[in-house]
């Protein structure tokens, strides 16, 4: 009966001195690890200025034309516009396509919309306001391998850990 009630005694202590790493933990291990399959990217970047209205387009490395743009019906899908999504400390997800030669319209998404064709080329060039907007632009991996990928891109935001985790591109 000793020997019982010794091991019931070792058993409780040892449960309530164990500590469980997964629990109340923001170590490395609790972070998103980007997966690099193939997939539809997930594309976080800071701008200059605030261009979350703006069309997007793409420039050539050179920048001195457009070499990709959308057209005024593709900015919407679902009844919404293709906006980028919000994360914190001014981050924002891409759900356009962007890539380090964006560049953004003086156009709003809605005025853009309302446009019956897409404008020139030149038309375009011409509206663009900025040629180098963004002051930070990193490729986090595959979209589908995020389990609740705002909440998990917030978490490598707010721990200062986006850049060291996911692939630098600006």
């Amino acid at each position: 009966m000793k020997y019982i009630l010794l091991i019931f005694i070792v058993v409780i202590f040892s449960g309530c001195c164990t500590t469980n790493k997964n629990t109340g933990s923001t170590d490395d291990q609790d972070l998103f690890k980007p997966d690099y399959s193939k997939g539809p990217p997930t594309i976080v970047y800071k701008t200059r200025a605030d261009y979350y209205y703006n069309v997007p387009v793409i420039l050539s490395e050179d920048k001195s034309e457009i070499v990709s743009y959308p057209h005024p019906s593709d900015i919407i899908v679902d009844g919404k516009f293709q906006l980028p999504t919000r994360l914190s400390d001014g981050y924002l997800l891409d759900n356009r396509g962007i890539t380090k030669n964006v560049a953004f319209l003086k156009l709003t998404y809605e005025e853009y919309s309302k446009l019956e064709k897409p404008l020139s080329l030149k038309e375009m060039y011409d509206m663009i306001i900025d040629k180098d907007p963004l002051t930070e632009m990193c490729n986090c991996g595959n979209k589908y391998a995020f389990k609740n990928l705002s909440v998990e891109l917030n978490k490598l935001v707010e721990e200062n850990k986006l850049r060291a985790t996911c692939k630098d591109i600006k």
